[in-house]
């Protein structure tokens, strides 16, 4: 049909006006991604934090499971300081403990102390005797006494005992270590978490025990430990941690060895006796933290005193700490704080059970793969795709992503980063969709720019999302309807200089039609001073009796106040009459192949134009019908009557709403009622009520009306209007 084809062809056009907007941001996609891969190069903290974050939420989903491993942890507890007394114990004490674990039918693997002895015991005799500056024979008594860190040295020789040092930013140079380090590869150094020197043991401390290891964490900037080095270096010196120099005296491996990746990519591994591990380019294990488990403690005061609790530490590895909360040896994993021995024991389980988590060499590469490929196609579709689509897409692709991250996780134990690439689908996703958005809002606007003065916007706005409805044809469909007269400006314009007139009547519409705008009505036309308006199409408005309802006594209002203002300037603008009703209507374009025209056909627009005609009759100004109001019961209304309307048989119930400025000059509304409730019965007294109001209130068009009635003889509420 010749219409749709221009409509057709005018798509068309407006398409070619925008062909080169979207030509450039082809272009979009491309410089999104590219985004996305210098964030992914650059990995700056914030990226760090959510992905180590969303690492820790893997572990919490799935922890590791704990087995019966031959770690245990000799735990200073609460209990051990109040039966043996407040920290520092003597050393003669650590001593005593230290032989009754070493004891040949239950002497462990190792034992490893994460205690730093760096400084003299202070209540050994000669440190007593000085402190409390003795004299003669008394500070010689003492000072023949045994001294307790010469007594824990005693006991530490011939044990597989393994002391702890701080690396730290100390001018002290490296220990002096028992343990020798073979690089395989090209040592890189620099790749080695490093420190200036470190806080030692005791020299004779340090000569007696089988091993020494840093008790070194390095926690990222959260504060939470999520790797454990194996290896540091120190003033160029490589150095074991406690982790890794507790498993080479208990494998009594004389060689701790480097295994370095090729292309300065850093640490690839260490091999401690038969045991390689798999590390970070910084000599790092990832840990895969178990929940807390009570097994894996044993009291210290048990210890000493429970043979059958020594015999249970028998071939172990036994780490020796504190989780006494005074003592504040805590570190932060992702279930909360924990003892530090207990990180140091949980990384040699995790290690003796072969059980590693992996950031693979080739994450990278993968990571930027999958930025790229998810990013070119969520974009190109956000550019072309409608936007429910393109956004459930998305999410799709995301929530995809990041479920092989987590299967990545729980079945293969790889550590893959789905943070950076779901960042840059997402920057790349909501680039192309503002691109696609801006490009439809600048055609839509050009839509509009050129209809919206000829067309109610509400239409235009239809026509732009369903263009489809361009169509001959109609729906049948309930909707509201809006008539609306000047009274008498046929009269004013004859007697008012013409663009006097013109003015004044642009001014009057261009407010009314506002109102209608505000209430999402469609303006259906403008018959000289007259308006047509419906609700509820072509956008269905489940509420569309409410809406009429409210713009007709909004449109009152401003008609009254806008005819009082021209009245008092001499001009005789007339008052405006309305008339609202609903009903069945068929709804859609109707005209011919050359043009065509929305509205609605159906008796339900004669009737709202019949009740905007008889107001005249009435003395009203607007007019409602009750199949309005079964929608607004909150609305006060006064009733007027049933009418049976010029041309029509059948009655309809109409309604005055009433309004705020009615309250001065009419009767009040229990009172009417209480008058049209006895015109409605028949009711005698109906004429006396209504003389009553009527002397109390002369203006009040409707007493005025039924009054004449009565006086009549008409009874009842059933009124035959003859004119329109």
């Amino acid at each position: 049909m010749v219409a749709v084809k221009s409509n057709r062809e005018f798509t068309r056009i407006v398409r070619m006006k925008t062909k080169t907007g979207w030509r450039w941001m082809l272009l979009l996609p491309f410089l999104s991604v590219a985004c996305g891969l210098l964030l992914l190069v650059a990995d700056t903290p914030l990226q760090q934090v959510l992905r180590n974050h969303l690492f820790d939420q893997y572990q919490r989903w799935q922890p590791r499971t704990y087995v019966d491993a031959p770690v245990r942890i000799v735990d200073i507890d609460e209990d051990s300081l109040a039966r043996l007394g407040q920290w520092p114990w003597p050393r003669t004490r650590i001593a005593e403990l230290l032989a009754k674990v070493s004891l040949a039918e239950t002497a462990p693997r190792a034992i490893a102390f994460d205690i730093l002895f760096a400084e003299p015991d202070r209540t050994s005799p000669l440190s007593m005797a000085r402190q409390w500056r003795l004299e003669g024979g008394l500070q010689a008594a003492l000072a023949a006494l045994p001294d307790h860190d010469a007594v824990f040295a005693r006991a530490l020789a011939g044990t597989p005992a393994v002391l702890g040092f701080a690396a730290a930013a100390e001018t002290a140079p490296p220990p002096a270590l028992p343990v020798r380090f073979v690089d395989v590869g090209a040592r890189q150094a620099a790749a080695l978490h490093g420190f200036p020197g470190a806080v030692l043991a005791l020299p004779p401390l340090a000569a007696a025990a089988a091993g020494l290891g840093a008790i070194n964490f390095v926690p990222d900037g959260d504060g939470i430990v999520r790797r454990v080095p194996l290896v540091l270096k120190m003033a160029q010196t490589q150095v074991p941690t406690l982790a890794s120099e507790t498993l080479r005296v208990a494998e009594q491996a004389g060689n701790i060895v480097l295994q370095w990746a090729d292309a300065d990519a850093g640490l690839a591994a260490v091999r401690i006796g038969a045991r390689t591990i798999p590390t970070t380019p910084a000599g790092e294990i990832w840990l895969h933290y178990t929940p807390p488990v009570a097994a894996r403690y044993v009291p210290a005061w048990k210890v000493l005193e429970d043979p059958a609790t020594r015999a249970g530490l028998a071939g172990k590895i036994v780490f020796v700490g504190s989780s006494a909360q005074a003592l504040r040896d805590l570190r932060f994993g992702p279930f909360g704080p924990l003892p530090g021995v207990e990180t140091h024991a949980q990384a040699l389980e995790q290690i003796l059970a072969g059980h590693f988590l992996n950031r693979p060499g080739w994450a990278g590469g993968i990571e930027a793969l999958t930025l790229m490929l998810g990013g070119l196609a969520i974009g190109f579709l956000a550019l072309r795709a409608k936007a429910l689509a393109a956004a459930a897409a998305c999410a799709l692709g995301l929530a995809l992503l990041f479920g092989a991250g987590w299967h990545a996780f729980a079945a293969h134990g790889l550590l893959l980063d789905v943070v950076t690439p779901a960042f840059g689908i997402l920057l790349t996703f909501s680039v192309c969709s503002l691109a696609h958005h801006f490009t439809s809002e600048r055609e839509q606007r050009w839509i509009k720019a050129a209809f919206a003065r000829y067309v109610s916007p509400n239409r235009v706005d239809y026509l732009v999302r369903h263009p489809e409805a361009m169509e001959l044809g109609g729906r049948r469909q309930e909707c509201s309807f809006i008539f609306t007269d000047l009274q008498g400006f046929t009269t004013l314009i004859e007697h008012l200089d013409p663009a006097k007139a013109v003015s004044l009547l642009n001014a009057y519409l261009d407010e009314m039609i506002g109102i209608v705008f505000r209430h999402d009505g469609t303006l259906d036309r403008i018959v000289g001073d007259a308006l047509v308006v419906m609700f509820s199409a072509p956008v269905r408005q489940s509420d569309h009796k409410h809406r009429a309802l409210a713009c007709a006594i909004e449109m009152d209002a401003f008609a009254s106040r806008f005819a009082a203002q021209q009245q008092a300037q001499g001009i005789a603008f007339g008052w405006t009459r309305i008339g609202v009703h609903a009903g069945a209507v068929t709804v859609g374009n109707f005209g011919g192949s050359r043009m065509f025209d929305y509205r609605a056909l159906g008796d339900p627009i004669n009737t709202a134009a019949r009740l905007e005609s008889v107001n005249k009759h009435l003395g009203t100004r607007l007019c409602v019908s009750e199949a309005i109001l079964a929608a607004c019961p909150n609305v006060q209304v006064r009733p007027v009557g049933q009418l049976v309307l010029k041309g029509k048989t059948n009655a309809l119930r109409v309604y005055e709403p009433f309004v705020a400025e009615f309250a001065q000059r009419y009767a009040p509304l229990d009172e009417y009622r209480a008058a049209f409730a006895a015109l409605q019965e028949r009711r005698p007294a109906a004429a006396a009520l209504f003389e009553r109001l009527a002397a109390a209130y002369p203006d009040d068009p409707l007493v005025a009306l039924h009054r004449r009635r009565l006086a009549a003889g008409e009874q009842g509420d059933l009124i035959v209007m003859h004119e329109k």
